[in-house]
């Protein structure tokens, strides 16, 4: 299904940034946005391509009461020979469809999700950066918009995507980031909304964040949330290990984000000859392996940050340094290969770069 769409362009474009080197992240917005709405006994209907601007919300919104709100993040590219493309895009379609049905919002049809984006970024293909490192972040996402109290399914709905123009997720870029494993807050557990992309996840995760932050860590690793002893996932991240030549990460229980990064680094490590472990980790097998040196590598994976090495984790009130405080060779690999093919500069033989325009 193809759905409809209106466009209805600005009158008052913006200036594009100048200097791209200064983008940051997610603070700069292009001039348009999609939007669409969901009635039950209707579906979706009235998508439209609006300039961008505030949404009006009933003060009663399902989405404000009960947090009935999914989203994803993935990106466009201007490739070496000056196409836009995105990277697997559908991937992201399917996650967002696997989190409506968690929350009990109405899914999308896949081509016709596909369509929105690509009409989307074809009218804000100026909007694409040029220099290395940068990209168009896409934020899709669906929330519940009831006009009323009670907690119940999602009758009426709207899904919206917003782009911006960005650089590096972390001030750090890809040089190694500080890591505190957090021993008492949780942010999900096994039959929760853990694998949904939904922003109560993100919220649960806020305060053990800020108090890393304080400390002066980039991010929180957390453990999981019955025994709290397992490793998961880091705040925006997945993660993985190297330890004694093999690559190990956490295995895909319920309550850890299945990451598309994720999902394309085990298939590229596997591609070069890794033996790559889907499992649990406990945090004592993971120091143990730190004590003895066979913790080789440890590095976060996400569509906002690529891949993110780890330098330092601390568990504790006992702190790491991991490669020395560089970023590993694997790391590097899997960094240098997943960037060449978002970028258009190495060949992509799994045909994960989807073409927009040129």
């Amino acid at each position: 299904m193809i759905y409809d769409i209106k466009i209805e362009k600005t009158a008052a474009p913006k200036a594009k940034p100048q200097d791209e080197s200064k983008l940051g992240f997610g603070k700069i917005f292009t001039d348009h946005m999609f939007m669409m709405d969901y009635a039950e006994g209707k579906g979706w209907y009235n998508g439209r391509i609006v300039p961008f601007g505030p949404i009006p919300l009933h003060p009663a919104s399902t989405v404000l009461h009960y947090g009935a709100e999914i989203f994803e993040g993935m990106k466009a590219y201007r490739a070496a020979d000056g196409s836009i493309r995105m990277f697997r895009p559908m991937e992201n379609i399917k996650r967002l469809n696997t989190s409506a049905e968690r929350l009990c919002l109405p899914q999308l049809d896949e081509e016709g999700a596909l369509h929105i984006l690509n009409t989307l970024v074809e009218l804000e293909k100026d909007w694409v950066p040029h220099s290395d490192g940068t990209s168009l972040y896409i934020r899709p996402f669906l929330f519940g918009n009831d006009p009323h109290l009670g907690v119940h399914a999602v009758k009426n709905a709207t899904f919206v995507v917003i782009c911006c123009p960005v650089g590096a997720y972390y001030a750090e870029g890809i040089n190694p980031v500080k890591i505190a494993i957090e021993a008492q807050d949780v942010r999900a557990v096994r039959g929760g909304t853990g694998y949904a992309k939904c922003g109560g996840n993100y919220a649960a995760s806020l305060r053990a964040g800020q108090k890393a932050e304080e400390n002066g860590y980039t991010q929180v690793l957390w453990l999981d949330g019955v025994e709290r002893k397992f490793i998961e996932e880091v705040g925006a991240m997945n993660v993985m290990f190297k330890i004694s030549g093999k690559i190990v990460t956490p295995a895909l229980s319920g309550s850890i984000l299945p990451g598309i990064t994720r999902k394309s680094c085990i298939e590229l490590l596997r591609d070069w000859g890794y033996t790559v472990e889907e499992r649990p980790i406990s945090v004592d097998e993971l120091f143990a392996a730190a004590a003895d040196g066979s913790l080789e590598e440890a590095w976060g994976t996400g569509t906002a940050a690529v891949v993110s090495p780890i330098g330092q984790l601390f568990y504790n009130g006992t702190a790491y340094t991991l490669c020395d405080g560089k970023i590993g060779e694997v790391a590097q690999k899997l960094y240098d290969n997943l960037t060449g093919i978002q970028w258009g500069k190495l060949p992509d033989s799994h045909g994960w770069s989807y073409k927009v325009c040129e």
